[in-house]
């Protein structure tokens, strides 16, 4: 019996329904360059567009920002914030936006889209926040449920990468 069930969950999965514990990828119709981020705590990039390419890098970082460059059948070509390049199966990314803090120093986050706006929370360089919405120079963003206004060039993966119209 029990082999009946592990070959109903197996098909259950291939089927891309819930019941193995994640989802299934969906076709994507926005052409690159866009934004992703990692959908797993553990993602492995590679050198090519398959699993039979070498594994390059392991990112041990979920909900850090790529930037989609290049799709080939399920797999995408990325850059992350350091400049590194490489494949990462599509079903390891979410379209969920985030950025990550960038320079030196640490960042406020503010009530109000203004440098002078009451300073709520600092975050350290290379800290993951979710994008929340930008505006001129600023961007709202939420680390961990503390949200505020940040400048927009102090963070990577913020840019609108849609197409002039």
């Amino acid at each position: 019996m029990r082999t009946w069930q592990n070959l109903l969950l197996a098909i259950l999965c291939v089927l891309g329904i819930s019941a193995c514990g994640f989802e299934a990828p969906t076709t994507s119709t926005v052409k690159p360059p866009y934004w992703a981020s990692l959908r797993y705590s553990e993602t492995n990039m590679r050198v090519g567009p398959s699993r039979e390419y070498p594994v390059e890098w392991v990112y041990q970082r979920k909900g850090l920002p790529v930037k989609v460059l290049r799709t080939r059948d399920e797999w995408r070509l990325v850059t992350d914030v350091e400049g590194t390049k490489g494949w990462i199966s599509r079903s390891q990314l979410t379209p969920a936006r985030s950025v990550v803090v960038t320079g030196d120093a640490a960042i406020a986050l503010r009530k109000a889209p203004e440098e002078t706006g009451e300073e709520l929370w600092q975050a350290e360089p290379g800290v993951i926040a979710k994008l929340v919405a930008c505006e001129a120079d600023w961007c709202e963003i939420d680390v961990a449920g503390r949200s505020g206004w940040v400048e927009a060039g102090r963070l990577w993966g913020d840019e609108d990468l849609s197409p002039a119209s």
